[in-house]
């Protein structure tokens, strides 16, 4: 069988490796329209080795990116963060991000109070006491109006546009409720069909009370480990101590930029805690990751080759553009907006699925610096939507957040710009948003990175990045899936279909291989 893939990023890739790890037989190749290969994961050749200017880190509860980065032999080059904490800036100050919230959503006021007025705190309380919500069962409503309609602006921009605009590129006025906080959604399903009084308080609090009830049953099982090991082999205990073994925590997607960690756990800006490990990467950055990918696939991986378009061969394809021949069966890995375009021929009704689909942009500077003696001891910090006179939507202190940078010496930081709509940043010139960055930099921290030594930059632009999950897109996702399931020997995957975060989009990816192998479900 001959197989074609478009699109050498890390679905492409993944897709490539599960093909041959299913039918070591399979001819792969694999067309990239650019120069290079990983699509939105980069690590760039900072002097003291590798830094990621795409996304920086899995999640590690979920096993996706895990399971796969240790059939590639690389576990080892796995590491954590350190454990410091992130803020928002918000009225001029680096404030702790709210503990104990879904994705900055609260039950109560508590979590929010050091970020919001009084009168908005007072609202949040009595949330419970206004008309239900009208919640559409197996529906969506959109993130920002919800909240803002429920609790007031300043919930919506100190707090849950900071958090989920680190993870989508976008305001929370962007983003649907199940398709970026689907436990949410849910918990309204819930009440609903339950027959009780839809509330946003309410479904908050029943995400929070599942989450409580799974982390007591995960400390259970790990305690009952424990005293049967402590009981049949005493060494263990002393040589391996309780809270050595990383495990996974949390709930939602990772910010992208700015957020060190995982909601709750926040003792305060610059406060450190022992807790689970929450997010990976690996030493070299992902780089290691997506070569050897290519390298295990054992792919033809052509570069510079732009597909067109795609047409049927008798019982196969044939590309427009490149590759040579007839294909058994084509694997698309591309962003919404070119797979739309590539099927048009083949598949209208997917095309005219993901049409609606939009893009959002965004632009990370990357800085080393000569020394970092005087920065605070914070992961990052994401900036209130409301927030004037300053430019980055985010900044991650890149060596505060990974002990691996660290050892590298000076400080190595990133500052995110841009979100969906908002093109000016993203287009500005390349010295431009370096000041930008140095100037927000010494607003948001005091720390003067000019008189500190600016080493490196590195300016990195995602036009057309991640897509817009509004609260129509998981309809235009199903529908995609549906069109493209009728038609033989065409798959689809990426960020826009299984998720942004890199677990999701190498799931997808691998489901996808195997569907298209006819053995997936």
């Amino acid at each position: 069988m001959r197989y074609a893939i478009i699109g050498a990023g890390i679905a492409g890739l993944t897709a490539a490796w599960e093909i041959h790890r299913r039918d070591p037989e399979a001819e792969v190749e694999v067309f990239e329209a650019t120069d290079r290969i990983g699509g939105k994961l980069r690590s760039v050749p900072f002097e003291g080795g590798p830094v990621d200017l795409g996304a920086e880190a899995f999640l590690v509860r979920r096993p996706a990116a895990r399971e796969l980065i240790d059939e590639l032999g690389l576990g080892d080059d796995v590491v954590g963060t350190s454990g410091l904490h992130s803020t928002v800036f918000t009225g001029g100050v680096m404030k702790p991000l709210p503990a104990g919230t879904v994705m900055g959503i609260p039950a109560t006021s508590g979590p929010v109070a050091h970020l919001v007025s009084a009168e908005t705190a007072a609202r949040i309380d009595a949330e419970g006491d206004a008309e239900p919500v009208d919640w559409p069962v197996g529906g969506d409503l959109n993130v920002g109006e919800l909240v803002r309609a429920r609790y007031g602006g300043e919930v919506v921009e100190r707090a849950v546009s900071a958090l989920l605009g680190g993870v989508y590129s976008c305001t929370a006025d962007d983003l649907g409720v199940r398709a970026t906080v689907p436990q949410l959604a849910e918990a309204f399903d819930a009440m609903v069909e339950a027959g009780e009084k839809p509330t946003l308080s309410g479904a908050v609090q029943r995400v929070l009370d599942s989450r409580a009830a799974q982390a007591a049953a995960k400390r259970g099982e790990k305690e009952a480990r424990g005293s049967v090991a402590a009981t049949a082999e005493p060494s263990t205990s002393a040589a391996h101590p309780a809270g050595t073994q990383a495990t996974g925590a949390g709930d939602g997607a990772q910010p992208a930029d700015g957020a060190g960690g995982a909601e709750g756990d926040q003792d305060g800006v610059g406060k450190r805690r022992k807790r689970p490990v929450i997010f990976g990467t690996l030493r070299g950055g992902f780089r290691e990751l997506y070569e050897a990918l290519a390298e295990a696939s054992g792919a033809r991986i052509y570069l510079d080759a732009f597909v067109s378009g795609l047409t049927r061969d008798g019982e196969g394809y044939r590309l427009t553009g490149a590759g040579e021949g007839t294909y058994d069966a084509v694997l698309l890995a591309t962003p919404a907006p070119t797979t739309a375009r590539l099927l048009a021929a083949v598949s209208p009704a997917t095309a005219e699925a993901l049409g609606p689909v939009k893009l959002a942009g965004s632009v990370v500077v990357g800085l080393r610096l000569e020394s970092g003696e005087g920065f605070p001891e914070n992961s990052g910090v994401l900036v209130a939507g409301d927030e004037p006179g300053v430019h980055a939507k985010a900044f991650t202190f890149s060596s505060k957040k990974w002990p691996h940078l660290a050892e590298r010496g000076g400080l190595t930081l990133r500052a995110s710009f841009g979100r969906f709509g908002d093109d000016a940043l993203i287009r500005e010139d390349e010295d431009t948003l370096v000041d930008y960055a140095l100037d927000d930099l010494k607003t948001i921290t005091g720390f003067d990175a000019r008189e500190a030594g600016v080493a490196e930059i590195y300016v990195q632009r995602w036009l057309g990045g991640i897509p817009r999950y509004d609260e129509h897109h998981l309809e235009h996702v199903a529908a995609a899936r549906a069109a493209v399931a009728e038609v033989p020997g065409v798959e689809v995957t990426g960020s826009w279909a299984g998720g942004v975060g890199v677990p999701a989009v190498i799931a997808d990816a691998r489901a996808a291989a195997a569907r298209l192998l006819g053995q997936g479900d």
